[in-house]
């Protein structure tokens, strides 16, 4: 803090957006003050990524001992305590839970700063009663868990990831209110540990922002393992039942029940898992005081991540859009340089991958199909690999999968698809790819070790090379073959 009492930047919330702005511009010498009213580290920590994917490894061993005849083993049916089993993602979470201490911040020169922020003006915050100023701030204050207004729902209970880890026990039976990533990721995990699950969404298909052929073979894949899948359904309403909770569903088209002839269907499950969206964190934050404005709670930035007020920037699920940890990151370090430096930049959307952690992985970067022939019409063309083609995975027993690549003009990549182990890293090469400006066709040049999952990407580009062999290239091939045997040894 200088002389007038006023740090450079001042960041609100203490999740990936926070945490990268404050450690950033700690590191470039800047004055910083970072405040958080809970814990650090953010949902990604306690309540998302961190154990979310710890869960996931717990429940991935479990459907192994289940599965190992498959690889020449005498299937086992493993005792599954959930006590343990919580007990231990929570050991895992609490190992990683260092990356994030308060005194490492403040060993950086961060003051870090614990309470709930509130602006009393554009450039004052209060703090339990302490006034903090700055010439910079960023609203860094995350989502939630999105919670629909159900009948009954409040009064018969549920849960929503937040609460998913730091309780002792696997629910028997179990209804999951969502089928995006978060619903879908604990659904699988939730089965495989054993628990009898039914995921309702509203849409007609699960996870509805991917690829809808890799989609529906996930989806195939969760009904294998013993998962009902009710898509194109709503919850109309939720009871409690004794101990457990009655589960009210119709056709998504008659939610209202005027239709007399399609009669609702009732269920009864243990406990009610919430995974129906997000919310953001903007309550009770003065933001009318600062003259920063939101819509519908979210907080509107333009493309240097600046608000209404140009000194006040936000970044993370604050601001909607991409909510995922390694984009909040990306956010985060363009706010620094825009926050402190003369020279400024937009955001970069351009190339951005995700993955659902299910197993099969599901990842994405880029177009759908659908979204690039709405964008780029007649030019574009998809090419298309089956993983259990892959030497790879016939021997890790893991055949199920495809790798679709689509292309535009020229064989530039529009956008890449991966339903398969390891998609999140595989993703990664097509991501540089796109980034890069690399064509298609350059990737099945690219040596790949063997046996590897990433050899699916050069095969789908392998796959593209041929299709291009038409025309005036399929003859030139051809008179070259002609020539060649005609050659002497």
């Amino acid at each position: 803090m200088d002389r007038d009492g006023m740090f450079d930047i001042v960041a609100i919330g203490g999740g990936t957006a926070g945490l990268v702005t404050a450690a950033g511009s700690a590191g470039l010498g800047a004055s910083v003050a970072l405040i958080e009213r809970d814990r650090l580290g953010g949902d990604c920590l306690w309540t998302g990524c961190v154990p979310s994917k710890a869960l996931i490894s717990s429940a991935r061993v479990a459907h192994h001992f289940r599965d190992a005849a498959a690889h020449g083993l005498r299937p086992v049916r493993p005792t599954i305590e959930g006590a343990d089993v919580l007990a231990s993602v929570r050991a895992a979470r609490a190992e990683i839970e260092p990356h994030d201490d308060p005194e490492r911040f403040r060993a950086m020169g961060v003051d870090v700063v614990e309470g709930a922020a509130r602006f009393v003006s554009p450039h004052e915050v209060e703090v339990d009663g302490r006034r903090i100023g700055a010439r910079r701030f960023v609203i860094a204050t995350g989502s939630r868990a999105a919670v629909p207004p159900i009948p009954g729902l409040e009064e018969a209970g549920y849960f929503t990831h937040a609460e998913a880890f730091d309780r002792d026990t696997i629910p028997a039976s179990l209804a999951v209110v969502g089928g995006g990533p978060i619903g879908v990721e604990l659904a699988q995990a939730f089965r495989r540990l054993g628990s009898d699950v039914t995921v309702v969404e509203l849409l007609d298909r699960l996870m509805v922002r991917e690829e809808p052929e890799l989609g529906e073979l996930l989806t195939s894949r969760l009904r294998e393992e013993g998962i009902e899948v009710r898509t194109g359904h709503v919850v109309t309403r939720v009871d409690r039942a004794g101990d457990r909770r009655r589960v009210t569903i119709a056709a998504a088209g008659d939610a209202g029940g005027d239709n007399p002839a399609v009669a609702p269907e009732t269920f009864e499950v243990d406990e009610v898992l919430v995974a129906a969206g997000r919310a953001p964190n903007t309550e009770d934050m003065g933001l009318d005081a600062a003259g920063v404005e939101t819509a519908k709670g979210w907080v509107t930035v333009d493309s240097k991540l600046r608000t209404s007020r140009k000194h006040i920037f936000a970044a993370g699920d604050v601001i909607g859009g991409f909510l995922f940890t390694h984009v909040a990151d990306h956010e985060a370090r363009t706010v620094v340089q825009n926050a402190l430096f003369p020279v400024r930049s937009n955001i970069d959307y351009g190339v951005i991958p995700w993955c659902t952690y299910t197993e099969p992985e599901l990842a994405h970067v880029g177009l759908t199909e659908a979204q690039a022939v709405d964008r780029h019409g007649s030019a574009v063309s998809a090419h298309v690999y089956d993983i259990g083609n892959l030497d790879r995975a016939i021997a890790e027993r893991a055949a199920m999968g495809r790798v679709k690549i689509i292309v535009g003009k020229g064989g530039r990549i529009l956008g890449g698809h991966v339903l398969a182990p390891g998609a999140g890293t595989m993703i990664a090469e097509i991501s540089l790819a796109m980034k890069a400006g690399v064509k298609l066709g350059t990737l099945a040049s690219l040596v790949h070790p063997y046996p590897t999952m990433s050899e699916g990407v050069k095969r789908t580009a392998d796959a593209y090379r041929r299709s291009t062999l038409t025309g005036w290239r399929k003859s030139a091939v051809d008179l070259a073959l002609r020539v060649g045997r005609s050659m002497p040894p």
